[in-house]
C-alpha cells in the first residue's frame, strides 16, 4: 500500500482564460477521488504561488499539486527552492493541466484529461527531472533570477508574450497563433554574441534563441523533438535571422519539429548558454514558461535532477 502523502493543492482559478474557474467544481471532485486528503488554496495575483509552495513546504508538504497553465507550474516550481538550494529535495510536483498553454505536460506524458491526469497523479512515481536556472535584466532594470521548467527563449517568443499580455489587458483576442503572425509582420531579427559552455559561437544574428529543457512550446510548437527532461543537457535551439517571406515558408516547420534540418537553425546541446546582446542593440525581451519577465544580457545554467515531478519520461 503506497504512503498517504502530505498533499497541497495550488489552484489558478484564472488559468485557461478563466476556464479552471468554471469547471473547479469538476476538478475538486476528481480530487477527491483520487488524493482524497489534502490542502486547497487558490491564487488571486502574480507570483502568488511561489509563496504559498514556499510556505506549504516548510511546513511539511510532501506533494504540491498544480492546477493551471505552464506560469503557474513555473511558480510553484520556484517556491521549492529557497535561494539556491532546495526547501524539501524529497517533495514532489504533481500536475493537473488546466491552462492555455500545458507544453510541459507533454513531456511529462501526463494526459491533458482530467482523468488521466488524475490517474498520473494516483500511479507515477516521483521522477527527478532537470530544471533551469536564469540569470537576467528584470523589466525594472534589475539584476534577478528565476527557475524554469520547460523552455526559456529570448527574441521572437518574448515579443510574442508580450503581444499575448497587450491584447488580454486590452481584452481583445490573445491566441498565441494570431500574436504569432502579428509580431513577425514586424519582427527585426537581433545581434546576439552566444557562449554555450566554453565555446564562442559566431556573431550573428537570431531570431530565436530557444534554450530548451521539454520539447515542446508556444502552444505545441516541437521546437526541441531532441530534448530530454533528464540528458543534464540543455537543447539550444538557436534560428538565425530570416526575411518575412523565409520565415513565412520555413516557420511550419517548427510545428513538427522539422525545422533542425534547415540550414539556418543550429542544435547545440550544453550546461550553460550566456546570451549578451551587441553594443547598441535594442532590449531582447526573455520569456521562460510562457511567462515574459525581463531582457537579456542572460546566463542559463542547467541543475540535473533538481524536482521531482508525478510523471512518466
Amino acid at each position: 500500500m503506497k504512503k498517504r502523502l502530505k498533499t497541497q493543492v495550488i489552484v489558478n482559478p484564472a488559468s485557461a482564460k478563466g476556464e479552471t474557474r468554471k469547471r473547479w467544481s469538476q476538478i475538486r471532485d476528481g480530487l477527491r477521488h483520487f488524493i482524497q486528503e489534502y490542502k486547497i488554496e487558490f491564487t488571486e495575483r502574480p507570483f502568488q504561488a511561489i509563496d504559498i509552495a514556499r510556505s506549504s513546504l516548510r511546513d511539511g508538504t510532501e506533494l504540491i499539486i498544480g492546477v493551471g497553465g505552464d506560469g503557474t507550474l513555473n511558480e510553484i516550481a520556484n517556491g521549492f527552492y529557497d535561494g539556491e538550494k532546495p526547501i524539501n529535495a524529497d517533495a514532489a510536483l504533481g500536475i493537473v493541466p488546466s491552462g492555455s498553454g500545458c507544453d510541459l505536460t507533454r513531456s511529462l506524458n501526463i494526459p491533458v484529461h482530467l482523468k488521466g491526469a488524475m490517474t498520473v497523479l494516483q500511479d507515477a512515481g516521483s521522477i527527478p527531472i532537470d530544471i533551469g536556472k536564469v540569470s537576467y535584466q528584470s523589466t525594472e532594470g534589475q539584476e534577478a533570477s528565476r527557475y524554469f521548467l520547460n523552455v526559456a527563449d529570448f527574441g521572437l517568443g518574448g515579443e510574442v508574450i508580450r503581444e499575448v499580455n497587450r491584447r488580454r489587458l486590452e481584452r481583445r483576442a490573445s491566441s498565441y497563433v494570431k500574436c504569432l503572425i502579428s509580431t513577425v509582420l514586424r519582427y527585426r531579427s537581433k545581434k546576439i554574441r552566444v557562449r554555450i559552455d566554453d565555446c564562442d559561437l559566431p556573431r550573428d544574428e537570431y531570431m530565436i534563441g530557444a534554450i530548451a529543457n521539454g520539447r515542446v512550446f508556444g502552444k505545441g510548437m516541437k521546437i526541441a523533438p531532441q530534448a530530454s527532461l533528464d540528458d543534464g543537457l540543455f537543447d539550444a535551439v538557436l534560428v538565425k535571422g530570416m526575411k518575412l517571406v523565409e520565415f513565412c515558408r520555413q516557420g511550419w516547420r517548427l510545428i513538427n519539429g522539422s525545422h533542425l534540418s534547415y540550414r539556418k537553425v543550429d542544435l547545440i546541446r550544453g550546461r550553460q548558454v550566456e546570451a549578451v546582446p551587441e553594443e547598441g542593440e535594442e532590449p531582447i525581451l526573455l520569456e521562460m514558461d510562457g511567462e515574459q519577465l525581463g531582457t537579456l544580457p542572460a546566463v542559463f545554467e542547467l541543475i540535473p535532477r533538481g524536482l521531482l515531478v508525478k510523471g512518466y519520461l
